[in-house]
């Protein structure tokens, strides 16, 4: 198994490469070079699977045995998905929505420590560096940025872990006090919290810039946790699989997955786990006021915006206008072609757009790959919350509410669609609030969290100002 960039530079690396290395060389994002597949006989066997061994026969499939020992990874697997950490024996459980709509169900992703599906690929991801890292006797200066769930589960899944600092950029103002404090009250040495007078994607850029820094970037160790990390992907898709398999009796059957989507990181787990084989109907893609996927899901112009056209929601995890790992779907549906993909690209990184509607390709896209999209708005999210807790009597927050949303737009009663639940919806209580007329109970302990004293480093959007903290261990 070798993985090369989606912009066609030569050199190829093993899974624990890509690990730790996040962007490759020409600025790229790292993919096999061809995707395993899952057979039908695997998936009859794995139906009895506890989670942690379907997560391992998933992620070996990633991994060879002499880059990274498969005993190893099976007990890291076991370790990080377990009852005590996730709550339940069945890791991400379905919750039927039947009385709201037929045939529609919730997967329970958010039952983690920062009660967000981030969870579930962060407690993989921490193990696996910790591991790297202590086999090569070397540290990690991780950066990323959030726009509420990464960065705080990437917190808690590196906190005080040997050889790693976590360097993580937010936008000021623009999450949840909940999520802020989640990220801000940690004080932990390895963890420093900056947040950026911008949007997201500004934070997403300075991360790029510094990751493109390819001598910086070797100096100082850069890795990162955001979604352009192949490792989070591949642990993600295992909950695809899992939901197929727990929803369904017969390999016969197919399902499909409802999914909020801003960087394009969850959903392209569900686009590899259809890719390997898992009989998945329909990817139904949501985004919320910021748009620029549904977009080219039903136009095929793909027009990133600038920060001062972007939204500030009440799904504020998918404020964001350019996506990341938008570039790996579009490479496979290119057909691998990296030199094409490179140009759009390109195009991409100056501020440009691209227009793939007159293409063979866009016009195969929903029956080759299975993606259809919509967008929910803030009076949606409100309706969709109020509705699914009167007549379901599930409270749900406002990214999974625009999940089902757009989910109720375009599923069939004859295929069983999954709503993948991305946060509690006590990360975003003001909203809920205004939806059903209260706010979420806080445990003792989440009570005691917005108390604490938060430690974060506000700047400009200054590229030199983060190397300088990343130099310096801030």
């Amino acid at each position: 198994m070798k993985y090369i960039s989606t912009r066609g530079h030569p050199t190829k690396q093993t899974f624990s490469q890509v690990l730790l290395s996040g962007l490759a060389e020409d600025g790229g994002l790292m993919l096999p070079e061809t995707l395993p597949k899952i057979t039908d006989a695997e998936l009859t066997a794995w139906r009895d699977l506890p989670y942690h061994a379907l997560a391992f026969n998933v992620i070996s499939k990633f991994v060879d045995d002499a880059d990274l020992p498969h005993a190893d990874l099976a007990t890291m697997t076991k370790s990080a998905y377990t009852r005590d950490i996730f709550g339940t024996v069945e890791i991400t459980p379905l919750t039927s929505l039947e009385k709201l709509q037929q045939s529609l169900w919730l997967q329970g992703l958010s039952n983690g420590p920062t009660l967000a599906f981030k969870d579930m690929a962060m407690q993989m991801l921490g193990r696996l560096f910790e591991y790297e890292l202590a086999r090569k006797d070397n540290t990690l200066n991780i950066l990323g940025a959030t726009s509420g769930d990464t960065g705080s589960a990437a917190e808690y899944a590196m906190r005080g872990r040997k050889g790693i600092s976590v360097f993580m950029l937010s936008p000021a103002g623009r999450m949840s006090a909940f999520q802020r404090a989640q990220m801000y009250s940690l004080q932990d040495a390895n963890i420093h919290n900056i947040a950026v007078e911008g949007v997201f994607d500004d934070c997403q850029d300075i991360v790029k810039a510094v990751s493109n820094d390819l001598e910086f970037k070797r100096k100082h160790n850069i890795g990162t946790v955001n979604s352009i990390n192949w490792g989070r992907i591949v642990a993600q898709v295992v909950y695809y699989v899992r939901g197929y398999l727990a929803a369904t009796t017969s390999n016969s059957q197919k399902v499909s997955f409802a999914v909020p989507s801003g960087n394009f990181g969850n959903i392209l787990a569900g686009h590899i786990a259809r890719e390997m084989g898992t009989p998945i109907d329909t990817l139904i893609l949501a985004t919320n006021e910021n748009n620029v996927l549904a977009e080219f899901f039903n136009t095929g112009v793909y027009r990133p915006r600038k920060g001062a056209e972007t939204y500030e929601t009440s799904s504020p995890s998918m404020d964001i206008s350019k996506a990341s790992n938008f570039e790996r779907f579009v490479y496979h549906l290119l057909g691998s072609d990296a030199e094409r993909l490179a140009a759009l690209w390109k195009e991409v990184d100056r501020g440009g757009s691209f227009d793939l509607s007159n293409t063979p390709e866009f016009k195969n896209l929903r029956a080759r790959f299975g993606f259809v999209a919509g967008t929910s708005a803030h009076a949606d999210r409100l309706a969709t919350i109020r509705e699914t807790y009167d007549k379901a009597g599930v409270l749900i927050d406002t990214h999974t509410a625009d999940a089902i949303k757009v989910a109720r737009e375009h599923m069939r009663a004859d295929v069983p669609t999954l709503a993948l639940e991305t946060a509690l919806p006590v990360k975003f209580a003001e909203t809920v609030k205004e939806a059903v007329g209260f706010e979420p109970p806080l445990t003792d302990s989440q009570a005691k969290m917005m108390r604490l004293p938060q430690r974060v480093t506000t700047i400009g959007v200054d590229v030199a100002r983060v190397k300088q903290m990343i130099a310096s261990g801030a």
